[in-house]
């Protein structure tokens, strides 16, 4: 898919990897739509994007919440009249005990990491059939779509889902000879500040009283490993390279994959779930 002047909504646009494909497409012509809940860092995201040369817009937008989507839509073709590249970026996860998760958790992480990719294919889709010609849409999962790690359920849930959405996406345009494609990024440890957000953001602010200790080593651990992981103006370079080749799978680490393979192989042998 050519790049040079098309239109771009990322959500959760203002840091981390929505940041670094806003970079990445920026660097080549494309228009850019950035949606956050955090005004502030939009607005300096925003600033910085069009200080370099780039034709940049905002919105707030809780893709939680049709309306909001619906909203960042209908902005966009305000804007820009056309939406050609749909990033389903924003996403939220918290390390809890499986057993300890609360039903209002589990509702806030599947409506923020799952059902905001199905509202934003829902609602963009048509408007990029409806004006013809190529389009992408890529939705950010994570290893965690294609592993299940222990203290993260509702995570694992969601991004399981979000690879599942993608894939049948990928393969009902394919069938239909669409010139609308679709991706999904699985990305390892990359450095962005998910962890801090989510906690900034989650409804349910009490800790449960049991395992509280655990959920506090598993969260120290999980932010140390992102601060060392890849760089996110990498992972929006590989991007913007699947939207431009057409290619499905975005994975930042391959060599993980040997995990996903510890984890599947048992499937072909005695049907035991070996530890990843």
């Amino acid at each position: 898919m050519q790049t040079q002047g098309r239109v771009a909504v990322i959500t959760g646009g203002a840091s981390g990897i929505g940041r670094g494909m806003a970079n990445a497409f920026a660097g080549v012509g494309m228009k850019l739509m950035l949606a956050d809940l955090d005004d502030n860092m939009v607005a300096a995201a925003a600033a910085e994007l069009t200080a370099a040369g780039a034709e940049v817009a905002t919105a707030r937008c809780d893709v939680s919440k049709l309306e909001d989507v619906e909203a960042l839509a209908q902005a966009t073709l305000d804007r820009f009249g056309a939406v050609h590249v749909l990033c389903n970026n924003a996403g939220i996860g918290l390390p809890t005990p499986t057993h300890n998760i609360k039903l209002e958790d589990w509702r806030w992480m599947i409506d923020v990491d799952l059902w905001g990719p199905i509202y934003g294919v829902k609602t963009f889709l048509p408007i990029m059939q409806a004006q013809g010609g190529p389009g992408h849409i890529n939705a950010t999962s994570s290893m965690a779509g294609l592993v299940a790690s222990p203290m993260m359920a509702a995570y694992n849930v969601a991004k399981h889902g979000v690879v599942a959405l993608m894939a049948t996406l990928e393969r009902d345009l394919r069938v239909r000879k669409s010139e609308i494609h679709a991706s999904v990024l699985c990305p390892g440890p990359i450095n962005t500040n998910i962890s801090r957000h989510s906690v900034d953001y989650r409804p349910s602010k009490a800790k449960p009283k049991a395992d509280g200790e655990a959920e506090g080593r598993t969260g120290s651990a999980i932010q140390s490993m992102l601060e060392r992981g890849m760089d996110p103006n990498e992972v929006g370079s590989l991007v913007l390279d699947a939207i431009q080749r057409d290619s499905f799978w975005v994975l930042t680490h391959p060599n993980m994959m040997k995990v996903v393979t510890r984890q599947y192989d048992p499937m072909l042998e005695d049907g035991t779930l070996t530890r990843a």
